[in-house]
């Protein structure tokens, strides 16, 4: 059981490249997203970021067990933050652009309290900073939309 967390917490083992597997892991929710999700309802599209979410802290709880606490291979949080960043955002490869540059710098620079989250224990720990970079880059991106500045 703990080698089918190890396969979906790393995303399919994008989560053991050496060097940026978060920003292939959320490039890869971005193909998902502009590929499979658009032909969805926005609902489904949501139910599907909550289970992801879900699964991360469970997931996350388990693997902390034999990898330690937040290790670099657990990506799955990047893809939910960077589904996150991409709800009710029109589908367009410009937008989905947008989304995954203003996610992956609010994930790695971790401003507004986003580094506080890492503290919370086990898989909640491990998701909800990359959560809350989603919240804050799907903002900013819902604005530049709004204003047209894109």
């Amino acid at each position: 059981m703990i080698q089918f967390h190890k396969i979906i917490t790393s995303v399919f083992g994008i989560g053991y490249i050496q060097k940026g597997g978060g920003t292939v892991a959320a490039f890869m929710a971005c193909i998902i997203w502009f590929f499979g999700i658009r032909f969805w309802p926005i609902y489904d599209a949501l139910l599907l970021t909550v289970f992801i979410t879900a699964y991360g802290v469970w997931g996350g709880n388990i693997v902390e067990l034999v990898w330690g606490k937040d290790n670099r291979r657990v990506v799955i949080d990047e893809v939910a933050g960077m589904f996150v960043t991409l709800l009710w955002v029109p589908i367009s490869v410009e937008n989905i652009l947008m989304g995954l540059i203003l996610f992956r710098i609010f994930d790695i620079l971790k401003p507004f309290y986003i580094n506080r989250l890492e503290q919370l224990p086990g898989g909640w720990g491990v998701m909800a900073d990359d959560l809350l970079a989603g919240i804050y880059a799907n903002i900013i991106l819902q604005v530049i939309i709004y204003l047209k500045l894109w």
